[in-house]
């Protein structure tokens, strides 16, 4: 696959980023990966076509907020998944998640107490949830990785939140009690500052949609 420069910065930086901390996850099933894509209904209404071109060992978190063809458009996720050897989650919802044969789970911030029972139920799920609150880091403790967001200015369900900045980002993650991503405004042009910080790779909707689309 020949990636563009855009695509090709983000890869290699999301890599560099999994490199760096690639000793304290050992253990997540699948293994964690470098760069995550985030579906949004809204912003991607197509998102197989993007995770098609996502490079192998990418991942897909499918955000379908209950949409009424969740389960037809996880499956066609699925299939452009399987064909680019990208790792598949389901935001939020277990059946959905099973249904559509995903490799695993990704929770909102208010549900990651269930993040153990997932665990217990599906041991080879990759289970990820959102932290945006230092007192959630407790909640955590079940979870393969912690997305937290917002880095920089974002778009999209984040617009409403201040960002946090590469610094206020270091402050939030040094109890984090597992690996954690980067989401919110990240692109192309700011990604290399993210290999400052303690973050195992990144997170995007608009910047991976533009470069890998």
């Amino acid at each position: 696959m020949i990636l563009s420069e855009a695509a090709t910065t983000l890869w290699d930086t999301a890599k560099a980023l999994a490199l760096q901390v690639a000793p304290v996850s050992p253990s997540a099933r699948p293994a964690l990966p470098p760069l995550l894509f985030f579906t949004d209904p809204d912003r991607t209404p197509e998102p197989w076509r993007t995770a098609e071109n996502l490079p192998r060992g990418a991942g897909v978190v499918f955000r379908a907020f209950a949409a009424e063809d969740a389960v037809e458009q996880g499956l066609k996720l699925r299939a452009a998944c399987d064909r680019a050897g990208v790792v598949l989650l389901a935001g939020r919802d277990v059946e959905l998640a099973e249904a559509i044969r995903a490799d695993g789970l990704h929770l909102p911030e208010r549900l990651l107490g269930r993040a153990g029972s997932v665990k217990a139920d599906h041991p080879d799920w990759l289970v990820t949830g959102a932290v945006h609150q230092a007192e959630n880091w407790r909640l955590a403790k079940s979870l393969d990785a912690a997305i937290v967001s917002p880095v920089f200015p974002a778009g999209g369900s984040s617009a409403a939140k201040a960002a946090l900045g590469l610094d206020g980002f270091q402050a939030l993650t040094e109890q984090a009690p597992c690996p954690v991503y980067a989401l919110g405004g990240i692109s192309a042009g700011n990604a290399h500052s993210l290999l400052q910080t303690r973050a195992c790779g990144f997170a995007a909707v608009d910047a991976i949609t533009a470069a890998f689309g």
